[in-house]
């Protein structure tokens, strides 16, 4: 991991998040000089002028943190007796009012409102169910669930069960209940012979699949624990877990295992993979890609772009310009950051 920090601690964004003591690498970063006071002024006259700046609304807003677009909020009601939010949704349209209005929820309730989003109605957006369960940390799903209550009077965990059937809802409600285990500072190498061992023998080693074992160890062990499981695991299974996960189970199921693990194993290659997959598909599919900046940005978008640039040989930057066009193309290459 040393080399890891030292690489993205020179892209001065690192930070500690406050929540989760997990290292952040966000591309959106605290203005310096901040004056919410002029920021609200600016975007009144944007909304104001004839055609409305879109430009200046979308330099404000995305080189702001979402405490300070809450502080422009608050300014912006002050000098105009109205509300900025309401404001912004008359004044835009289309998918930049979609990223503007996210970037005015606080990370948490954006989620929120995403799983929120995939479930009610009628039938059930399981791919973004998926994703917003099986990426998320413990300390984002401790908060999302808090804030699930606050905005929408509901309980998350009982919109899952009616929502989701079989072993499918099995593993998002484990992990919806946040039973996982901080880090240790203690390397505990029985338990991790232990848990690969069960994982194999769960597995791949039998016909079926024991899929309630697989479910308590990728739901309630630590991420540095379940590293350290599945190299463990190839000791024993001829597959690695990605492969095992592939050949064991199917459909939902599948690809919420799928997710947690590649998740488990580098979360920031799964979202570079999903921006990819999104902006490459045909009809490219908007949402996930306005899902993962919007509520990335201030997460770790920075190591998603370095992943990117890794792994597809070609900046994110420069692929979400071959990929949108107008003012869409500029608000995500604005949260975006920069060219790698």
């Amino acid at each position: 991991i040393g080399l890891t920090l030292s690489f993205f601690s020179s892209h001065t964004n690192f930070a500690l998040n406050p929540q989760t003591t997990e290292p952040t690498y966000p591309t959106v970063v605290p203005a310096p000089d901040f004056d919410p006071n002029k920021d609200a002024a600016r975007i009144d006259t944007a909304i104001k002028t004839k055609g409305v700046d879109e430009q200046t609304i979308i330099d404000v807003l995305t080189k702001r943190t979402y405490s300070q677009r809450k502080d422009i909020a608050f300014e912006y009601e002050r000098r105009t007796k109205k509300e900025m939010i309401p404001a912004l949704k008359s004044a835009l349209s289309g998918s930049l009012e979609t990223v503007i209005l996210g970037l005015m929820k606080s990370p948490a309730q954006y989620d929120a409102s995403e799983i929120r989003g995939s479930i009610k109605g009628l039938g059930t957006d399981e791919e973004t169910l998926i994703e917003m369960l099986c990426s998320r940390s413990n300390a984002e799903l401790v908060e999302i669930r808090r804030v699930y209550k606050e905005m929408f009077k509901k309980d998350l965990e009982k919109d899952v069960a009616d929502d989701t059937s079989g072993n499918f809802a099995k593993l998002l409600l484990a992990l919806v209940k946040t039973k996982r285990a901080d880090p240790s500072s203690v390397v505990d190498y029985e338990k991790i012979d232990a848990d690969a061992r069960a994982l194999y023998d769960a597995g791949v080693k039998i016909k079926g699949t024991d899929v309630a074992t697989w479910i308590s160890i990728l739901s309630e062990r630590s991420v540095p624990h379940l590293l350290k499981v599945f190299d463990r695991y190839k000791s024993y299974s001829p597959y690695d877990m990605q492969e095992s996960v592939r050949k064991e189970v199917k459909g939902d199921l599948e690809k919420s295992f799928l997710t947690l693990v590649q998740c488990i194993e580098n979360k920031q290659l799964y979202f570079a993979n999903r921006l990819n997959e999104a902006m490459k598909s045909k009809g490219a599919k908007e949402k996930v890609v306005t899902r993962i900046m919007v509520s990335r940005c201030e997460v770790d978008l920075m190591k998603i772009r370095s992943e990117f640039k890794a792994h597809f040989g070609q900046s994110l930057h420069k692929t979400i310009s071959e990929h949108t066009k107008g003012d869409y193309q500029r608000v995500l290459l604005s949260l975006c950051g920069g060219d790698d």
